[in-house]
């Protein structure tokens, strides 16, 4: 049985009297230990998925199975004990600002019940997961915003969670602090085995973190996945959109790309796999067929672990000749897509 369970989820609105759908059939399956993206751009209903999983918001139809009860028939009192396994960290951390970040830590076991001298010693031990022990008697306003979002961490483990809701909560950080956060992230889900879902509308963060993706746009679940097999093969406009935006954008490293807009009359995406990477296939392709190509764009990603070659391509004029290059290269084992418009 998957740790989480959606089946025909909508989630409509009433604004201002009129409907709004802002979640349509929406079906997806989180198995025990994964990590697991939520993806889309603002507006798509990632926010409002996550709310129903642990259900701070009510679907209007459909089922959430949260380790194998249906969160719908629990009374309030049994909903707060199931709560209690499902820990949230935000875009803004949400630290109690008085308080120093011990007893930030504190506050949730305080809340259930335990002692005083119990909560600091489970504090420190978490604070020490997150690589902020020396901080303990410091206050929020004294801290980065790396550093407040591993005391928010530490915070949400407090309770001892199974499941681990993480909504934007890299949004807020610069680049060096975000591959800190995910890199801890992932160090987490191996040594406890807590199931995450990553909710971002940043495909990086997707591609570095995530085993598995599902895709909103409007509302509406267009794909889902290994995040491997979507990266190399993305079927819906909203996946080709993120993935070309992610290269676009260049973020985390070095990517190339032209200053000046360029158009052609053809330009193929290509992935380079493990084997591939190690032959000069561009170079090779050139001289063999005795014509330039127009490199558009150019780039490395880490999808799960893995270096993944990326470019975008534009193709000299002729049909039969950008048909023998396309043939070729699938032949050195890349990975190739067509797209359109300006990249």
């Amino acid at each position: 049985m998957a740790e989480i369970e959606v089946r025909g989820l909508t989630k409509v609105f009433d604004i201002k009297g009129e409907p709004f759908t802002a979640l349509n059939n929406i079906n997806i399956n989180i198995e025990q230990g994964d990590i697991y993206g939520i993806i889309g751009m603002s507006g798509a209903g990632k926010s409002t998925l996550v709310r129903c999983l642990n259900f701070l918001e009510r679907p209007t139809e459909g089922t959430v199975t949260v380790r194998g009860k249906d969160m719908a028939s629990l009374s309030e009192k049994e909903l707060r004990i199931q709560r209690r396994d499902i820990a949230m960290i935000f875009q803004h951390f949400n630290l109690l600002m008085q308080k120093n970040v011990l007893d930030n830590v504190c506050f949730p076991m305080m809340i259930q019940g335990k002692n005083k001298a119990q909560a600091k010693e489970r504090a420190l031990e978490l604070l020490e997961v997150v690589g902020l022990k020396d901080k303990a008697k410091a206050y929020p306003a004294q801290l980065s915003g790396g550093q407040k979002q591993r005391v928010a961490i530490a915070r949400a483990l407090a309770s001892d969670p199974k499941i681990l809701l993480c909504d934007e909560a890299t949004s807020a950080l610069d680049p060096q602090t975000t591959a800190a956060i995910l890199e801890l992230l992932k160090d987490i889900n191996e040594k406890l085995g807590i199931t995450m879902v990553v909710i971002t509308h940043q495909m990086a963060v997707i591609r570095e973190i995530c085993s598995h993706v599902a895709i909103l746009s409007s509302g509406v679940l267009v794909e889902e996945g290994e995040v491997e097999e979507i990266f190399n093969h993305p079927k819906s406009p909203a996946a080709r959109e993120l993935i070309l935006g992610d290269i676009s954008e260049g973020q985390w490293n070095g990517g190339i790309r032209q200053q000046e807009e360029v158009k052609e009359d053809k330009k193929l995406r290509i992935v380079f796999s493990e084997n591939s990477a190690f032959e000069p296939v561009i170079a090779n392709m050139i001289l063999k067929f005795g014509t330039p190509v127009n490199i558009l764009r150019a780039d490395t990603k880490n999808v799960g672990g893995i270096a993944k070659g990326e470019m975008i391509l534009g193709l000299p004029e002729g049909e039969e000749l950008q048909e023998q290059i396309k043939a070729y290269m699938i032949e050195k084992g890349l990975e190739i897509e067509e797209v359109s418009g300006d990249v």
